[in-house]
């Protein structure tokens, strides 16, 4: 879902802001988008509401991360034990105007799949962030102000 739709509370919208300066750090010259999805029936049909959904452009090509944009989904999973929704794992798509070139996803085993590969150091800086987005959601519930440790 996308994150200008999850953002509903101050922790949220902060944590939200946090990760667009962590990726922004790393990239400047990156803009963010808290809306990547269209406002349309179809697309409201295929949105996870257990996530928080973003994407960065670049003015051209990142020549390291060899694309033009990168999708970004923070998927969550709900504790039957305590209700509390926790950040399971980051995915990860880059596409350029020939469409999708890689996909990354913390949740299987933290490699990068595709046709045209990031560079070694955009690897590591997307692992890097990656790591730091998640421990930015879990280190109080996302979705309240309780601790999850």
């Amino acid at each position: 879902m996308n994150a200008a739709e999850q953002a509903k509370s101050v922790e949220i919208a902060t944590k939200i802001a946090t990760i667009v300066n962590l990726f922004k750090n790393i990239y400047p010259a990156a803009s963010s988008d808290l809306k990547p999805w269209l406002n349309n029936s179809a697309t409201r049909n295929l949105l996870d509401p257990d996530s928080i959904d973003l994407s960065f452009h670049f003015p051209g090509v990142s020549w390291r991360l060899r694309v033009r944009s990168i999708l970004f989904q923070v998927r969550f999973y709900q504790d039957p034990d305590d209700s509390n929704l926790k950040a399971i794992g980051l995915e990860a798509s880059g596409h350029d105007f020939k469409g999708e070139r890689w996909r990354f996803s913390t949740v299987d085993n933290w490699q990068f799949v595709g046709d045209t590969l990031p560079m070694e150091d955009g690897v590591a800086n997307l692992k890097e962030f990656s790591r730091q987005t998640l421990e930015v959601f879990n280190n109080y519930n996302a979705f309240g102000s309780s601790p999850t440790q």
